[in-house]
């Protein structure tokens, strides 16, 4: 680990647990506020995965200094980061949801109307094309692979720096996702519409019906216990699912016959996302700009980094910064 690269990514890595932090901090803070509690044993064993990843990450590196293989180093350590966050990310969307502000599900449908993009056309449209409704199924579940699987593609092809801007720019974008859905909560298209899930039959409404079971537990206080593998996506605006599309075609767009699958497989995540999810479209153009916004971010810290190097280095050396790193 001793080139620019490397040393770059290293430091972003370590930079990476600050919202990580950031967010176990306000999940620890929130549950003894709100009541509620976690599941100890489904929430102890995936840390303790978690855990390992990233101590055999730290040790390697202690044991072989700049000999350490940076493919080892940054696949096992950014996937016990991948971990952590979504142990983390999931039980704090609750904590939001606990916080009980009004629904906001007729805004959000007055919003797409004006837009010409009333849900409930949409949905019927799906709803008579079952062929349709089960290509978009798949594709809505197409959310939780590339968590695992970016760490090692981009590993493997040497983009370390472009793997911990994309860890960044995540954390960033679940962090304000969050933040934002404790204070803009909804449900659903469905919900909004005022129609029972029964009433497009063709259509996989198991996701809706998760998020509308748990937010109105949530809501009505008889949800206490929250086991890590039974919580259901109940973030309504901005979508995560359209932020986490965005995400993954910047992640591998570089990869070379990879990039191009991944994008048309996010495009298919996105458009399942209203139908699938029951996401109001302007839940979706929410996610996809706060995506786009957390990207910059993170490559403008990036810079920022390359700057302040410039500096430091100034007296030294001649040595110059090569932004293009993350491109």
């Amino acid at each position: 680990m001793v080139d620019t690269e490397t040393k770059t990514a290293w430091q972003l890595f370590h930079l990476n647990w600050l919202p990580i932090a950031a967010m176990g901090s306000l999940l620890a803070l929130g549950l003894s506020v709100t009541g509620l509690r976690l599941e100890p044993v489904a929430y102890g064993i995936t840390l303790a995965i978690a855990a390992s990843f990233v101590a055999i990450a730290y040790c390697h590196r202690i044991v072989k200094g700049d000999r350490a293989d940076p493919k080892l180093i940054f696949s096992l350590g950014t996937i016990g980061q991948v971990i952590i966050t979504c142990a983390i990310v999931g039980p704090l969307s609750y904590v939001a949801g606990k916080m009980g502000w009004p629904l906001q599900d007729q805004a959000l449908l007055a919003i797409d109307r004006a837009l010409g993009l009333d849900p409930e056309p949409i949905a019927s449209f799906v709803n008579d094309h079952p062929w349709l409704s089960d290509v978009l199924s798949r594709g809505y579940g197409l959310i939780k692979w590339p968590l695992l699987g970016i760490p090692v593609v981009l590993t493997l092809t040497a983009r370390y720096v472009r793997l911990q801007l994309f860890m960044l720019a995540m954390s960033l974008a679940l962090a304000i996702t969050i933040a934002i859905s404790a204070l803009v909560p909804a449900i659903g298209t469905y919900y909004g519409l005022q129609l029972p899930a029964a009433h497009f039959p063709e259509i996989n409404t198991a996701v809706y019906a998760g998020q509308l079971r748990d937010i109105l537990a949530l809501r009505d206080g008889s949800l206490h216990e929250l086991k890590l593998f039974m919580l259901s996506g109940i973030v309504s605006f901005p979508s995560f699912h359209a932020a986490s599309a965005v995400l993954y075609m910047w992640a591998l767009w570089p990869v070379r016959g990879i990039g191009g699958i991944v994008a048309a497989l996010s495009l298919l995540m996105i458009a399942a996302t209203p139908v699938i999810g029951a996401h109001y479209i302007v839940d979706v153009a929410g996610g996809i700009a706060l995506a786009v916004a957390s990207i910059w971010a993170a490559k403008a810290y990036l810079e920022w980094m390359g700057r302040a190097s410039q500096v430091s280095a100034a007296p030294a050396t001649s040595a110059v910064w090569q932004p293009s790193l993350a491109e």
